[in-house]
């Protein structure tokens, strides 16, 4: 597995991640023992980034996580992530100092390489609503006390919100990682995109990031599962998905999916989630790219991808022609 510089912070981390999150769902509702074999299977096989968060099962991911490292972090990357209701805005760092406490005591360990924010910036979501300036203000405060008393080496945030916010984020200079959305369905972050494009418009945030020496984690970029192909869930997987990034809804999403289904066919990849896959690891600017998994098998498949390398120039080529009819499509 290649492995990649994280932005500023010194540290090297494989170009896959593996997410511990409830979408995909085998570190919320797996068996332990399959648990336990497909993390052993990514530190076997290179991958040694493995990203959770407090809201994942709500701590269940955590605990499965520390029980399948039992402490030995040696060569590994963990990230785990906080996210703030309104009633935490009374008190942050409180709220932040008592969710990473917990958080460590589940993964067993005495700190995290990175401690990230997970909310929504600039509108409201199922935790309330956290602007810019409360983030500056009083975030990064509270997360650098945590910094300063080694709970967390680096800070970092989830790039979900409006586009301004984010930007001024990466450009602050407190973080050092931003996960950030991208997918063949939502080329934003990547690439310049019509103002008529039917997706979020994330203005090339990955190439800001690069800029900022902020480490860049690739995130849904399956698309929360749409560009398998299928609206079919896996049952360890949540039942029912929101669209990623994109204006419509999770069936009109994977009914985008399927139009990529002609590079398959021409032999440009082996199946959509690999040619989702080797999109986004055709970007330079992106380090590392997360993928939630139900199974060992789907870990196999993305670290398969992963390890092909980027597509062709003819297949992004083509790629360009798909999201450009969605555009046609959506008028």
């Amino acid at each position: 597995m290649e492995m990649r510089s994280f932005g500023n912070t010194g540290l090297e981390v494989s170009r896959l991640t593996f997410g511990c999150g409830a979408v995909g769902g085998l570190m919320t509702k797996g068996d332990a023992a399959d648990q336990d074999r497909a993390i052993a299977w990514a530190r076997d096989n290179g991958i040694n980034f493995f990203d959770t968060a407090a809201s994942y099962g709500n701590g269940v991911s955590e605990t499965n996580l520390g029980r399948a490292l039992n402490g030995n972090t040696d060569g590994i990357v963990v990230s785990t992530k906080v996210g703030l209701n309104n009633d935490d805005l009374t008190d942050v760092a409180a709220a932040v100092t008592k969710s990473l406490d917990a958080s460590l005591m589940r993964l067993k360990l005495d700190h995290v390489d990175i401690f990230q924010l997970h909310n929504t910036l600039g509108r409201p979501d199922h935790r309330g609503t956290l602007n810019v300036d409360q983030v500056l203000n009083d975030v990064v405060p509270a997360f650098e006390k945590l910094k300063d008393a080694g709970k967390t080496r680096f800070l970092g945030f989830t790039a979900k919100g409006k586009a301004d916010d984010l930007h001024k984020l990466v450009k602050c200079g407190a973080f050092s990682s931003a996960q950030i959305f991208y997918n063949l369905l939502v080329p934003s972050a990547g690439e310049a995109v019509s103002a008529d494009y039917p997706a979020e418009d994330f203005r090339q945030l990955l190439d800001v990031a690069m800029a900022n020496g902020v480490g860049s984690i690739g995130v849904r970029v399956l698309a929360g599962g749409a560009l398998s192909g299928s609206e079919a869930r896996h049952p360890l997987g949540m039942s029912s998905v929101d669209p990623i990034g994109s204006n419509t809804d999770y069936a009109t999403d994977v009914q985008r999916a399927l139009q990529f289904n002609p590079l398959v066919e021409a032999g440009h990849a082996a199946s959509l989630p690999e040619l989702a896959v080797r999109y986004v690891i055709s970007n330079p600017a992106l380090v590392t790219t997360e993928i939630g998994i139900a199974t060992l098998e789907e870990l196999q498949a993305a670290a398969a991808a992963v390890n092909k390398g980027q597509l062709s120039n003819e297949a992004l080529a083509q790629v360009s022609k798909v999201q450009a009819g969605f555009v046609a499509s959506a008028s």
